[in-house]
């Protein structure tokens, strides 16, 4: 599978002179940062303002919270960080000579407040804390925009860390009307832009933290050409991309022109400058036709207050005309693949490992995380582990050296029988009297982890478990076995979408690097003769289909049996539905044991669902 390094992007609305008068040109920089690496994210500001520079840009505008990385989380408590960040955005300032920059970063108030409570009793009240967008110019900082509104839901808790700002600012550059402000922001259908567009704003630029997930990009999509439409403005969106621990951001950045319609947009899951002319003439000409949506002033009041500010002009420079850029639409199974191939390189990448170590059973699981694995790393910075037993078939030896043949990766064979049997040996008298049950075959897994952790250790590589979503939610799945390691690569991928985008990859090429033996075969865990998943789950195509519900949609054990009653083809009845919900519900425990992995679904275990592990409520009764 091929790479695409960073690149450029560029458009042009008019195809015209530059007129200084009405069209200004935008770089909208979509960038890796890394939380914490103030000085190398200051760094990445100061490249890429190089290079929009170079374009002719008369705005860059970077990420929600660039300097510091996002999210930076409990960072943010550390005086000495926010200090390190706000220093770094005058560094920046003092550059910002012949271009606009817009950049995110963390603003402490310029005193204590005493309704910002203290970290822990006895020490001094917190300083407020602001999401803010820095606006670089004429060698100061110029302007700086506060977020309005803070998400506090799913992966979201700004509310722990920051103020919320109260104006809506409009900075004129050089008759420009131009509106800054930060994600959440332009999540409403009546919010800060509307403010700053009933007070002449022309350009929206929203600066944006938006993880991936499925179908995520359609609803940002959507999102700005709203923004546009209702304003009959241009609203200008710019996304981080690149792994964060367990959240993945996809980029996606994009213009949309005042008719709604989106005009420019970066590919997915790499970093790009997107460069585009907008002539205002088309602002004006759409607003004299019809004016921008009519928000009651009483409303408009709540969101916060206009200000107006002008900022450094800057020289005009003739600037040829651009290209459009072509940007391919991508499909689900090919944005989910990618954002675990990203996020897998970046966790590594940021963490400071780089290779790793996976055990490879023959199955599905183990065969896609080897792919992703080899994608992103490079197969010669990956490891699989066969750890045969007496109760795995030959074959499922044989898929796995053809897997890693085809994908180029080594593979060791370390047979577990011995252990095994010392294991017999050693928990004969404990386990005198009592009838065999999951522990005699859990022993295989258990034994199989700390081969794996054994040689982590020895050798300094990550392992990555190769659990799914469906096994992690049902707990099927053992704690120091199967679980053990550093990164859950597919731990919110359900079983039938592992299949999809196994199939996916295939396509891809070069070649077909997952062998069709692996993806025909029956799932099993082979801990004891004639195993088979279905003998302990429903079909996965049932399964996943009532965990979606019963997890994402958080719909009731009867209401689940309702739809599945009026499902087409297989389906599950009310007592398999609760046995489910049952079994999810009581894996609590394992999965606040399970190592981070990609997020790529709407509510994912761990940051997304945060439920309480001793608990009465069941969930399966009601």
């Amino acid at each position: 599978m091929t790479h695409t390094s960073a690149s450029t992007t560029s458009t042009t609305l008019t195809g015209q002179p530059n007129r200084m008068s009405s069209v200004i040109r935008i770089a909208l920089a979509q960038i890796n940062t890394t939380v914490g690496d103030l000085e190398g994210n200051a760094r990445l500001v100061r490249e890429w303002t190089t290079k929009a520079k170079a374009a002719g840009a008369d705005i860059v505008a970077f990420p929600e919270l660039t300097l510091t990385g996002y999210p930076p989380e409990d960072l943010l408590l550390y005086q000495p960080f926010v200090a390190q960040n706000e220093a770094l955005i005058r560094d920046l300032a003092k550059e910002a000579e012949g271009i606009v920059v817009i950049v995110g970063f963390a603003e402490r108030d310029a005193g204590p407040s005493p309704d910002v409570p203290a970290s822990s009793p006895g020490t001094p009240a917190r300083m407020k804390l602001y999401n803010s967008a820095a606006v670089l110019a004429g060698g100061s900082v110029a302007h700086v925009y506060r977020k309005i509104y803070l998400p506090n839901y799913g992966v979201f808790d700004e509310k722990r860390y920051f103020t919320p700002g109260d104006e809506c600012s409009v900075l004129d550059l050089n008759g420009v009307k131009v509106a800054v402000n930060v994600c959440e922001d332009v999540w409403f259908p009546a919010g800060p832009s509307e403010v700053q567009c009933a007070a002449g704003a022309e350009l929206v630029i929203t600066i944006n933290g938006s993880p991936y997930e499925m179908g995520k990009e359609r609803t940002r999509v959507n999102l700005v050409r709203g923004v546009a439409r209702r304003n009959r403005a241009y609203a200008a969106f710019v996304n981080m991309v690149g792994g964060q621990d367990e959240l993945v951001f996809d980029g996606g950045s994009m213009v949309a022109g005042p008719d709604g319609e989106v005009t420019a947009a970066s590919p997915m899951f790499e970093e790009d400058l997107l460069v585009i002319d907008l002539d205002m003439e088309l602002v004006r000409r759409a607003r004299s036709k019809a004016l921008p949506m009519a928000v009651p002033d009483e409303d408009l009041r709540k969101i916060g207050r206009a200000g107006h500010y002008s900022l450094p002009p800057l020289t005009h420079r003739a600037k040829p005309s651009i290209p459009a850029p072509q940007v391919r639409a991508m499909g689900r199974a090919e944005s989910v693949y990618r954002a675990l191939v990203l996020g897998t390189r970046d966790y590594m990448r940021k963490t400071g490992f780089q290779k790793v170590l996976i055990g490879m059973s023959g199955g599905m699981d183990s065969t896609i995380v080897c792919a992703i694995a080899a994608d992103a790393l490079g197969p010669e910075n990956v490891t699989g582990v066969a750890m045969p037993s007496r109760f795995n078939a030959e074959s499922s030896f044989l898929d796995a050296a053809e897997t890693c043949r085809r994908l180029g990766v080594r593979l060791w064979t370390v047979p577990i029988e011995q252990a095994h049997s010392a294991f017999e040996q050693m928990l004969a008298e404990p386990y005198r009297g009592a009838e065999p049950n999951v522990a005699e075959e859990n022993v295989q897994a258990r034994i199989r982890g700390n081969v794996l952790m054994s040689l982590s250790n020895k050798f300094g590589w990550l392992v990555l478990t190769t659990g799914n979503k469906s096994e992690m939610a049902t707990g099927y799945a053992t704690l120091y076995g199967d679980m053990a390691g550093g990164y859950a690569v597919i731990k919110d991928v359900p079983k039938t979408l592992v299949y999809e985008i196994s199939r996916w990859r295939n396509s891809a090429g070069p070649g077909s690097p997952i062998p069709q033996a692996v993806i025909d075969k029956a799932p099993t865990a082979e801990l004891k003769p004639n195993q088979k998943d279905q003998d302990t789950l429903p079909p996965y195509s049932v399964l996943d289909r009532v965990l979606e519900m019963y997890i994402e949609k958080r719909m009731s054990p009867a209401g689940i049996a309702d739809a599945e009653s009026r499902a087409n083809g297989e389906h599950a009845d009310e007592e398999t539905v609760r046995r489910v919900v049952k079994m999810v519900d009581r894996s609590e425990y394992k999965r606040r044991q399970a190592p981070p992995g990609v997020k790529i679904t709407g509510l994912a275990f761990g940051r997304d669902r945060r439920l309480p592990i001793a608990s009465r409520w069941k969930s399966w009764e009601q």
